[in-house]
C-alpha cells in the first residue's frame, strides 16, 4: 500500500478516531466505577491498532520510491504519535 495512504488514512485519521473512541469509553467507564473495564477499553483495544499501524507505516516507508527524508519523517512522526496516543 502507498505510504501516503497508510500514513494519512490509517495512522493520522484512523488513529485519531480509534484512540479518541477508546479514551472516551475508558473515561466513561472509570467515571462509572468500572476502572478495570476502563483500562481494558483504553489500552487493550488501542494498543494493537497502534502497533499494526506503526508496522504498516514502517513497511510502506521501506518501499517508498520518493525522497527518503519523507519516508523517514513518516516513520518518526508515526512512532512519536502512536506512543503519545497509546500512553494518553
Amino acid at each position: 500500500m502507498a505510504l501516503q495512504h497508510v500514513f494519512w488514512d490509517w495512522a493520522v485519521f484512523g488513529g485519531i478516531i480509534v484512540n479518541i473512541t477508546c479514551s472516551g469509553t475508558a473515561f466513561f467507564l472509570i467515571m462509572n466505577d468500572q476502572p478495570i473495564l476502563g483500562f481494558i477499553a483504553g489500552y487493550m483495544f488501542s494498543l494493537p491498532y497502534n502497533t499494526l499501524v506503526l508496522v504498516g507505516v514502517w513497511r510502506s516507508a521501506e518501499k517508498f520510491v520518493g525522497e527518503r527524508h519523507l519516508a523517514n519523517c513518516a516513520r518518526i512522526i508515526t512512532v512519536i504519535g502512536m506512543i503519545m496516543l497509546s500512553v494518553t
